[in-house]
């Protein structure tokens, strides 16, 4: 007696052949599985004929430059108008001056390396850091030169601190800039240290 059920019986129709005892069942996919397949054949044909052969639409790379293009421009927004005197008026405000120095005394940033009193020192120690109180600067005293300092770091990174401005963003740089500056006054005098890399250069020009 056959085990087959007979066609239209409703049961799962099994093929007539095993293959290590192990019948395999004959039944035809659900209708809404194969228009699934053969919508989504349909669909990798268009798109590939469109995006890889006829170049429509945006490739990834377009895409990734046109967000990059926009970070850009944004942050070509937030420097607009950071000037000397933008910075020292920055100083005198008392929020911007907070919101720097809850970021300078961040556990890992500013105050790791240049305390946190801007000595260089903690507890008598020195620090990596240079003193950022007084009129004596590496790189330049006038308040653009400290901004541009944070963000875009040491000309020298293995005798500097290094950009700061991929992890803090714009804003954050300039109220960090105006809290050190906050320690400063307008027309104070300023001089260069020693190792100065503008001290040789003038001395280069002279």
């Amino acid at each position: 007696m056959s085990t087959n059920p007979t066609p239209h019986s409703g049961e799962p129709e099994l093929r007539p052949h095993t293959y290590d005892g192990i019948q395999e069942y004959d039944q035809k996919l659900p209708n809404w599985w194969l228009f699934t397949f053969y919508i989504m054949i349909v669909a990798f044909v268009i798109y590939w004929l469109g995006y890889y052969q006829m170049g429509v639409g945006s490739t990834d790379t377009l895409q990734v430059d046109a967000v990059v293009s926009q970070i850009e421009k944004a942050r070509e927004k937030e420097l607009e108008g950071i000037d000397d005197p933008k910075l020292w008026a920055m100083s005198k405000d008392t929020d911007i001056i907070a919101a720097g120095k809850a970021t300078f005394n961040t556990p890992g940033m500013c105050v790791t390396c240049h305390g946190p009193d801007l000595s260089g020192t903690i507890m008598g120690a020195k620090l990596p850091g240079l003193p950022l109180h007084d009129q004596e600067w590496k790189h330049g005293g006038k308040p653009t030169e400290v901004f541009k300092l944070v963000r875009k770091g040491a000309p020298d990174i293995t005798k500097g601190m290094p950009a700061w401005e991929p992890t803090l963003g714009v804003k954050r740089v300039a109220e960090v800039t105006a809290y050190v500056l906050s320690f400063h006054k307008e027309g104070d005098p300023v001089s260069l240290a020693a190792d100065s890399p503008l001290k040789a250069a003038v001395e280069v020009k002279k």
